[in-house]
């Protein structure tokens, strides 16, 4: 009676996926929204702010394990609540992976030097998110929501494009 290894891949693949789009919403809805208020204004510095103020300091790149556990519970409910309890386990399990998946791409992406391929192009994008156009461009680990739902950024200007070829 237990779940074919099949379902229990496919699960955690689903997983993955999942955290890609909460990964994007995340970044895009709360880490980048609009405050007015003196509270709103920490609140968002705390949670986001500093990272772009500071985007090279390897301290504040990463979410806190602590602040992960805390999300984690919730998340696990609402897991159980609608995924069928024979496969909840590993879709979490996925969505866990992705997570650190996440964590461990965009340390890369600022402390890394790839020198060219994926990580090369991650890189890229994520600078120009950071340093060109903070108003797109929320994917992390890949541009495929920014796709969807029309937040690519608009390729750099030639100017741009010659000085970083030299």
């Amino acid at each position: 009676m237990g779940v074919p290894c099949p379902q229990i891949a496919a699960s955690m693949v689903g997983g993955v996926f999942v955290w890609t789009l909460l990964e994007y919403s995340l970044h895009r809805f709360l880490f980048h929204i609009r405050t007015t208020s003196y509270w709103g204004n920490t609140i968002h510095y705390l949670l986001h702010g500093c990272h772009h103020k500071h985007p090279m300091d390897g301290l504040r790149l990463v979410f806190p394990p602590a602040g992960a556990v805390i999300l984690a519970v919730p998340l696990w409910s609402m897991v159980k609540l609608i995924a069928p309890s024979s496969i909840s386990p590993a879709l979490m399990g996925g969505g866990l992976l992705g997570y650190i998946m996440y964590d461990c791409t965009h340390y890369y992406v600022h402390h890394g030097k790839p020198a060219k391929g994926v990580p090369s192009s991650l890189k890229r994008y994520h600078m120009n998110h950071h340093f060109r156009i903070q108003d797109k461009g929320f994917g992390i680990t890949s541009s495929f929501w920014d796709i969807v739902f029309g937040t690519l950024p608009p390729p750099p200007p030639p100017a741009e494009s010659a000085k970083k070829s030299r």
